[in-house]
């Protein structure tokens, strides 16, 4: 859906208002005219069904407006009289089309000064639970999401089982693109498993403006550019093309911003010519061979060097290590030789992005490759082609065709491009056992969720999903910084203790007035 089109989507739904109102508003007190005037309509039927007026802000809030409908509906009815449960039902079923009923058939007197307070103690409490929904989805959905760290991607910086909280307005938040879905789950609704949306219709790409751009080498939650389209670690062959923020969210690490021009030699990211210098935080990680002179390497020795993934070979073993742990085992008398395990480049990998047999890089020495920036325009042909295909295509909607050497778009012959977005490299730590842009290419700003912030929970695992014991260093700890990170939760406790403390005083203060 274009801006135009929900434009005169609006437009129509004034209409319908209009005409399913208009006597209602007069019978209020009001002008007719005043059911046809958009926002201002809404404004006065605030009034007339005796609800604050910043309720019409929550009516333009996409997601939020689909929860707020059916209130607005039931109120309507009420204000008028009906308030019995078939009223109550019919207002939400006929998608509050009950209004014409009540506009045209129905006689009905406006109750001007009708108590608010529900009739039942079963009213009170769908009240309270509606409005405890619309305020969690509003704050889901535009200021923080909760998300769970699935994979060792970002191993020694989010482990698995780490619990965050990803902000929403430090880039922006994004406008959902899919308005018709089930408020605060994602692509699948839980225990049944079936979809949470419906796929149409669908709005136009909109963002809230944030204070901050993306940083290179922040860590970033963001819509799998390639979910379920093209999947190189999961053979299921399973293609469903999902709108994009119903895609399944990703976690990593943007070692490339807009502009950059990004390599890797040997595992190590260049950026502009420059070998990249990682935050404190950040441990890189590689698969090293580990030869021993015979000795089995226990349980405890794995954990004295920090070892938390690797493979018992039988006459050696494949370890993942940082830099620093790997010179570290090396100089255990147990152990024979340890040497990284990287990929060379010069034999050609279907699964390495671009995808194409002109260039035969490995995960390990990649590039160099440009990340697009909007505004900026870059040469098309044959060669570049590879880069860009997916961008003018998937993520800028144009028609891409190639008759030999000449590439149209849209029907006009193309030497070059611009760039309509900005994007981003994304990668993770973990640089042996991450699913990531070296594999599907770049992702655009319009599917970037968000930036986490905190980790309030932490759960240790056995690496079979089994909970052994909670992380309590890692509880109330920011994601971002320097040096070894600080939990702040006896912080919280005393706070939350203070809290308490203080609305039993103020509790018992008043009961004593």
């Amino acid at each position: 859906m274009t801006i135009t089109e929900l434009f005169i989507a609006f437009l129509i739904l004034q209409l319908i208002h209009f005409a399913g109102t208009w006597k209602l508003y007069s019978k209020a007190g009001r002008k007719p005219w005043e059911a046809i005037v958009p926002i201002y309509n809404a404004i006065v039927l605030m009034k007339i069904i005796n609800r604050p007026t910043w309720w019409v802000i929550l009516l333009f809030i996409p997601v939020i407006n689909l929860l707020m409908f059916p209130i607005v509906w039931i109120e309507t009815a009420r204000s008028f009289g009906r308030n019995s449960n078939i009223d109550t039902i019919l207002a939400v079923v006929t998608l509050g089309f009950y209004n014409f009923y009540l506009n045209y058939v129905a006689d009905v007197t406006y109750i001007e000064d009708r108590s608010l307070k529900p009739r039942t103690e079963l009213g009170e409490w769908v009240s309270s639970i509606a409005f405890a929904i619309i305020a969690a989805t509003l704050v889901h959905t535009y200021v923080m999401q909760p998300y769970t760290i699935p994979t060792s991607s970002l191993e020694k910086s989010l482990l698995i089982g780490d619990f965050l909280f990803v902000s929403k307005f430090h880039y922006g938040a994004r406008v959902p693109m899919t308005p018709i879905a089930a408020p605060m789950v994602h692509d699948s609704l839980p225990f049944v498993g079936t979809k949470s949306y419906l796929q149409k219709p669908q709005l136009p790409y909109m963002r809230v403006p944030g204070f901050q751009h993306i940083k290179r080498n922040e860590i970033v939650v963001f819509s799998w550019p390639v979910d379920t389209v093209q999947r190189f670690f999961d053979k299921s062959n399973i293609h469903i093309q999902k709108p994009i923020d119903k895609k399944s969210n990703y976690v990593k690490r943007c070692v490339g911003i807009a502009g950059d021009s990004l390599e890797i030699r040997n595992g190590y990211i260049y950026i502009n010519g420059e070998k990249t210098v990682l935050p404190d935080r950040a441990k890189t990680q590689y698969y090293h061979k580990v030869e021993t002179e015979g000795q089995q390497l226990s349980g405890t020795m794995l954990k004295r060097y920090n070892i938390t993934e690797g493979q018992n070979m039988g006459n050696f073993y494949y370890l993942n290590l940082t830099d620093e742990n790997a010179a570290k085992l090396a100089k255990n008398p147990l152990i024979k030789s340890v040497t990284k395990e990287i990929e060379p480049s010069g034999n050609y990998d279907a699964s390495v992005f671009p995808h194409d047999s002109r260039y035969p890089w490995s995960k390990d020495n990649f590039g160099p490759i440009y990340i697009p920036e909007e505004g900026k325009t870059v040469e098309l042909n044959a060669a570049s082609l590879p880069f860009y295909k997916r961008i003018i295509e998937e993520y800028e909607h144009n028609q891409l065709t190639v008759n030999g050497d000449e590439i149209y778009i849209n029907g006009k012959l193309a030497t070059s491009y611009t760039f309509k977005q900005n994007y981003y490299w994304m990668m993770g730590d973990n640089r042996h056992n991450s699913e990531d842009a070296r594999y599907w290419g770049y992702v655009p700003f319009d599917h970037v969720v968000g930036k986490p912030v905190f980790i309030w929970f932490s759960w240790d695992t056995n690496g079979q999903g089994i909970s052994n014991k909670i992380r309590w260093e890692r509880l109330f700890t920011t994601v971002h910084g320097n040096g070894k990170p600080v939990s702040y939760l006896y912080y919280f406790l005393a706070a939350l203790a203070l809290w308490y403390g203080v609305s039993i005083y103020r509790k018992r203060r008043k009961e004593n007035k």
